[in-house]
């Protein structure tokens, strides 16, 4: 029998071998878990940097903005380009820092991929608002001469405003672009850390486009406006507002005031009473003609009964044209308390005019200022001067000598344009422009006074007030107006406006006042009370439902304007009464916030328009 073979064993110097191998491999695992372990610290430290350094550049631009702000509002351009500088030092180094490939891989990665992703639009955004927005501004604001862009009686060189305009148009578009990148991006994605500072930053440059927006299209109109490419001719309407008209105030005195290459002049001047009745009327769309009569066409004095001020200045226009033979590029108006804004930039102003001596007789001021202006042209000077051509003659003056104070170069620059900007807010500044292009542009401001288009906000409701007294009573009527949110029927939006109003009028005033001021009675309003149609506009295509005067239901006429619904109801005061008004407006569609427009009166418009108040809901019904 043969004897089995023992197993086969390897040989010693092969298991070393293998062993040796196997280390090898283990050993080649661990070093590339170690290189690999390392480079995600590495990486993430290095990722940790670039995040610091992003924040940290943003945060520094971010501080220098209010600095900016106020070297711009002293009109400080060689520091403000310095401060530009640094800002966009610090927002090109963000950048940087943010486009790191390092930076752009992980954006890529779940979670933590948006935030990387949104933060670094964010630096890229914010670089493109300094390099292609601020800085070229900035350039521009320094070469203008503000001072010398006014109109004056010598001219003005233009020039440099037309060249600024492209620039200008340039810097709007870059920083739109960038507001729209950055309300592109998902925050609901978002760590709070990182959404909110974005949704702030996505309101500010919202802000700004619009800002930057306006600044472009009034550098592409102005300087044609002015007189660069030509003399242009406006009719300048002063409205009176102690006889209130939709718009303002009652037509008083007028004037053509004519600019060549920025070179201001006034004028023929006339009064809206020197003007005859026109018959047959002019026409005006038929809505309007329903809700104010056909009175917008025949007399000037009721061309702003409607609240659309595009209609009011053609019509007058056209009235002007066929009453003088002089066509008019456009037609500007403002109110005395415009007028009293414009004097505090000149300084005072002494009428010398044909009206001078009988005020001087009859105690009225000869010099006017900021502060006098207003209760001498709107009560004074009814109480002093009996005979309406007189009352008519110191308006003229008033309006001559505004004008001359601004073509001889008096008041600067920052304080004139701060007085007619608050005047345009408040809608005591009102412009048309007949060429199509320019009126395109003023449309879209408040500027136009248009009771339509972009100028108008989704969910806007206007109240608008017309004298039924025949007089000038509404120097005496102090109002309040509020937008009360109710709530929500079948899932539409409700809104009431409610209008309180008092006749701050004497008991007396029937034997005190002047029978000009009262009216004496002529239109069936006993002298000292106070009759006011008023007419409150909802947004487009809602229903105006009801009306209520002091809580009682009430009659009102139901109209529609421009798709717009319209209430109308007549108002009556007497000295010492007060009263409230309230329409409520059901099926609202827009979901946004509500805006509220008042006709301007001789109170500030702060005043007037009270915080918007919202009715308790109780969401389980």
């Amino acid at each position: 029998m043969v004897a089995s073979e023992p197993p086969h064993e390897p040989s010693r110097s092969g298991t070393e071998a293998l062993g040796r191998h196997e280390s090898r491999r283990r050993l080649k695992v661990w070093l590339t878990i170690g290189v690999i372990l390392i480079l995600l610290v590495a990486g993430t430290a290095w990722l940790a940097a670039k995040v610091t350094s992003v924040r940290t550049e943003l945060q520094s631009a971010v501080d220098l903005v209010p600095q900016l702000r106020k070297e711009i509002s002293a009109s400080d351009g060689s520091a403000a380009a310095i401060t530009v500088a640094k800002l966009e030092g610090h927002t090109s180094s963000a950048r940087e820092a943010a486009d790191d490939p390092l930076w752009t891989l992980v954006s890529g990665v779940p979670w933590v991929g948006p935030n990387l992703s949104a933060v670094a639009e964010v630096a890229r955004s914010a670089d493109d608002v300094a390099s292609l927005g601020l800085a070229p501004l900035v350039n521009v604001y320094e070469s203008l001469k503000w001072d010398s862009l006014l109109p004056s009686g010598s001219g003005t060189n233009l020039d440099a405003l037309k060249t600024a305009a492209p620039r200008v148009a340039s810097s709007a578009y870059a920083v739109r672009v960038s507001s729209e990148r950055l309300e592109r991006i998902d925050t609901s994605r978002l760590l709070p850390q990182v959404a909110d500072p974005l949704i702030e930053a996505s309101k500010e440059l919202e802000q700004a486009t619009s800002a930057l927006n306006s600044a472009a299209d009034a550098a592409a109109i102005l300087p044609a406006m002015l007189g660069a490419d030509g003399t242009k001719k406006y009719l300048v309407i002063i409205q009176n507002n102690a006889e209130a008209r939709a718009s303002g105030g009652i037509p008083g005195a007028l004037a053509v005031l004519t600019l060549n290459k920025g070179k201001l002049s006034l004028d023929a001047q006339s009064t809206a009473s020197d003007m005859r009745v026109f018959e047959p009327a002019l026409p005006v769309d038929s809505q309007q003609e329903e809700i104010y009569s056909a009175r917008i066409g025949k007399y000037m004095q009721d061309v702003n009964l409607t609240p659309d001020f595009p209609t009011a200045a053609k019509t007058a226009q056209a009235m002007w044209k066929e009453e003088s033979g002089q066509s008019v590029d456009g037609v500007l108006s403002l109110d005395p308390v415009a007028l009293s804004y414009v004097i505090q930039s000149t300084g005072p102003i002494s009428l010398t005019g044909p009206g001078t001596a009988s005020a001087r007789a009859a105690g009225l001021p000869t010099e006017l200022n900021g502060k006098n202006v207003v209760p001498t042209l709107l009560s004074d000077v009814y109480a002093k001067i009996q005979q309406p051509k007189l009352q008519d003659a110191y308006f003229a003056s008033v309006a001559k000598e505004v004008f001359s104070a601004l073509s001889s170069g008096k008041g600067e620059a920052k304080g004139l344009i701060t007085g007619l900007t608050q005047g345009v807010q408040e809608g005591r500044v009102l412009a048309w422009s007949a060429e199509p292009s320019e009126q395109s542009i003023l449309f879209k401001y408040p500027l136009g006074g248009s009771i339509i288009g972009p100028s108008v906000s989704p969910a806007e409701f206007g109240v608008y007030f017309n004298d039924g007294t025949g007089a000038k009573m509404d120097y005496y009527v102090k109002r309040t107006v509020q937008l009360v949110k109710e709530c929500p029927i079948g899932g539409y939006e409700q809104a009431t406006i409610r209008v309180t109003s008092t006749n701050t009028a004497p008991a007396d005033a029937a034997d005190t006042l002047p029978k000009y001021v009262t009216g004496g009675g002529a239109f069936g309003v006993a002298p000292g009370s106070v009759q006011t149609n008023i007419s409150v506009y909802g947004p487009v295509q809602a229903n105006v439902e009801s009306a209520k005067i002091d809580g009682s239901k009430a009659s009102f006429a139901p109209y529609l304007h421009a798709n717009r619904p319209v209430g109308v109801l007549a108002q009556r005061l007497a000295p010492g009464e007060t009263k409230t008004v309230e329409f409520t407006f059901g099926k609202i569609v827009q979901h946004t916030e509500p805006n509220l427009v008042v006709t301007p009166s001789v109170q500030a418009v702060k005043d007037v328009v009270l915080p918007t108040e919202a009715a308790r809901c109780d969401d389980t019904k």
